[in-house]
This record gives structure tokens, sequence and C-alpha cells, in this order.
């Protein structure tokens, strides 16, 4: 079979996308990549899939597809704690979101609200986006860090390479590395090449994510693979559940039972 790339990180009306399961499925295919379905799995998100019996229906939509069966879940958010092992192994793959950080005495900073504390500097929220990730990466078990870069809406005009310094990245690396989780090339959030090469030399895999809501965005990798290959990465060594399991999903961190 030709190889085709495939796009773990999309979004349905499920969730806050526009576009039935169905019509994404469709779109995919129109592109020439395997669809990957992972709405937003969380009570951070409105609309999206916010309490277990929810989480069952989400999954029962989905299964007859043919589709990879992901779930994007705030890093924030109870909601990934609560779900039974039943649930959790029916996905492919399960996506961790930083859309929010915890602030030392209580409280967040959203990612995607103007909620950066008065006085706190770039520098000072870096250092504490860092320390949440290294948290993320030992309690939550997921199988790709979705958009790695994104930041909060105050810092989003200022450089990545400035805020990401390669101590910070290095520190992210390393956790990302030590818990096997897969770093996102998204193509909406898109990562600065320094960032995605030093991944590369550490042996973290990349995942391909459009994160795509509309016609216009799903299964759109192609500036995620060309940056992918022009590091030298193989196709088949771009994260697939299917190939190369998950942490906790339906092929119990083992590859696909029929590869």
């Amino acid at each position: 079979m030709t190889w085709q790339p495939l796009d773990c990180h999309a979004h349905t009306t499920l969730s806050d996308g526009s576009l039935s399961p169905e019509e994404l499925v469709a779109r995919a295919h129109e592109l020439g990549v395997r669809p990957g379905v992972a709405d937003h799995v969380t009570r951070d998100v409105d609309p999206a899939v916010t309490s277990l019996a929810a989480t069952r229906h989400y999954l029962d939509v989905l299964a007859p597809l043919g589709v990879a069966i992901g779930g994007e879940f705030c890093w924030h958010d109870r909601l990934w704690r609560e779900l039974p092992d039943d649930v959790v192994v029916r996905f492919t793959h399960r996506i961790g979101s930083l859309h929010a950080i915890f602030k030392p005495g209580g409280g967040t900073i959203h990612a995607f609200r103007r909620e950066v504390p008065a006085g706190m500097t770039p520098d000072q929220y870096m250092d504490l986006h860092v320390q949440n990730l290294l948290r993320f990466s030992l309690e939550m078990p997921v199988d790709i860090l979705a958009h790695p870069t994104l930041l909060p809406l105050e810092f989003r005009a200022m450089p990545l390479e400035a805020l990401w310094t390669e101590a910070r990245e290095d520190r992210a690396i390393e956790a990302l590395r030590r818990a096997k989780i897969a770093f996102e090339v998204s193509n909406r959030y898109r990562p600065h090449e320094r960032f995605v090469r030093k991944v590369v030399q550490a042996g973290v895999r990349l995942s391909l994510g459009s994160d795509g809501h509309s016609l216009e965005q799903v299964a759109d990798v192609a500036w995620p693979l060309a940056l992918a290959r022009s590091l030298g990465v193989k196709d088949e060594e771009l994260y697939d559940p299917f190939a190369h399991g998950s942490r906790t999903g339906r092929f119990g961190g083992k590859p696909h039972p029929a590869l």
C-alpha cells in the first residue's frame, strides 16, 4: 500500500468543529490523508464532550467510521482523570493540551483568555509554563502533546525563538522523551524549526496535526509533513497509533495487532 499521512488531530461537530465526522472523513480522503478525529473531551471548551456518558456516545459514533479515534484532553481539567479504563482503551490515541497552566497558590492562566496576572513578565510566564509541562509529562497518560508552542494571547506576537529559549526547549524535550509522548507539528500553531529539529535529534517522535475545525483546515498536514521530511524524518517514523501503539489506548502500548 502507498503510505499516506495521518492527521491525528482534527475536530468535528461532536465538539467545536464545523464538519460532521462523515464530512471530515470525506475531506481527508480528498486530500490523500488518513482521517483522525480528536474532538475536545473536556469541560473547558464549549461545545465539547463533557461527561463520561458523552464520551461513551462519542466513541460509539466514531467506531464504525474507520478513523483514528483520538480525543483532545485539557491538562487543567479533571475529566481525563475521571474516565474508567474500559472507556480509555477505546481510543486509538489521546492528545494532551496545555490550554491553561496552574499558578502557584491556585488558579490558572488560560491561553485563550486575557488573564495573565498583572506584572507577570514573559520570562516568568515561560518558566511557569515549562514547570507545568514537566508535571503534565509525569501525570497525564497521553500519546501526543498538542500544539507544543501555544502560548497566551498576550505573548503570541513575540518571536517563539525568544520565548522558547534553548534551555526551556531542552527541559521540555527531555520530559517528552522520558514519558514517550510525541511532539505535535501543528499546522495551526506552527512550531519554530529549531525546536522541532532538536526534538528529532533527541529521538522524540513527531505527530502530524491539522488542528482543523473547518473544511479548509481539516487534514491539511502539508506544512507539518514538509517540515518533518526536511529534518530527515522518514514517513513511517511519524506517530501512528496503528503502527506504534498507544500508552493507554486500545492497543495497550503495543503496535496494532494486524501489523
